[in-house]
């Protein structure tokens, strides 16, 4: 079996850590590369150190130097960050998993355009569950299509920055593509004081922040003398480790482009 060089970026933060430990456990793959912020008080620390278990692999901040000879980078960081390693990536030949949220349109355009390079997998949810949702809502826009009121309601730990969450939004682009409609003309994200009644054509979304939530989500469709909602509870960061450890094993097999999850799992 050959070993895949995985290399992690911002190892010391939650999703680090449980990028680390799965690593660790995966029998095809060996940490090759740890990376954290400049001026990390975690560099030059064993990064087994973050999940209890000493590996030998340096936690780094200079990311040029270290991704050299991996195979892929995975990285849940932060936008700015993210693009400098999606450009140091594309410099080297060396494939990408990005499960960071919170970019810009134009932000969004440099990754897939790294696609012609490099492979890259780009996706605001790793979980393999939450990609069957994904595939679930198309089919249940499709069919409740008429009489039924949308909304997406998520929930995510205290520290999260960004609002509403990057799954929440996907979630609302699938289904408003089914129905045919653009989400940034139908999306409500707040409602506060008298608002009228409610469009029907819209899609509204709606966010809970708090406490150690790793991630709920669940979109209503509500009809008349009737409700269906499609839930995913994540009570773990590692299944989000584990299907950005899929996503990697894939991007060996398929080569360079912009794949997303539901490509990874066959879902297309």
């Amino acid at each position: 079996m050959s070993m895949l060089n995985i290399a992690i970026a911002g190892s010391s933060g939650r999703m680090g850590r449980a990028l680390l430990e799965s690593v660790a456990q995966a029998p095809d793959m060996r940490l090759a590369a740890a990376l954290d912020r400049v001026g990390s008080p975690f560099a030059g620390r064993d990064a087994g150190e973050l999940y209890g278990a000493p590996c030998g692999t340096v936690i780094g901040e200079e990311s040029a130097a270290a991704l050299k000879g991996c195979d892929a980078l995975i990285d849940f960081t932060r936008p700015e960050a993210t693009l400098h390693h999606l450009k140091i990536c594309r410099e080297l030949g060396v494939n990408i998993v990005i499960g960071t949220t919170g970019f810009t349109s134009e932000q969004k355009a440099l990754i897939a355009d790294a696609g012609r390079d490099i492979g890259v997998v780009f996706a605001p949810n790793m979980s393999v569950g939450v990609n069957l949702c994904l595939k679930l809502l198309d089919m249940a826009a499709r069919v409740l299509n008429e009489g039924y009121d949308i909304e997406v309601i998520e929930a995510h730990h205290r520290h999260k920055v960004d609002a509403p969450s990057g799954t929440a939004l996907r979630m609302g682009e699938v289904v408003a593509g089914a129905l045919g409609r653009d989400l940034a003309e139908c999306a409500v994200y707040g409602r506060e004081g008298v608002t009228g009644e409610r469009a029907p054509s819209t899609i509204g979304f709606a966010t809970v922040r708090g406490g150690d939530i790793v991630g709920d989500h669940t979109v209503l469709f509500a009809g008349t003398g009737e409700r269906v909602e499609i839930t995913h509870k994540a009570s773990s960061r590692a299944t989000f480790a584990l299907g950005a450890l899929r996503a990697a094993r894939f991007l060996m097999q398929s080569g360079k482009g912009l794949y997303d999850m539901q490509d990874v799992l066959g879902l297309k």
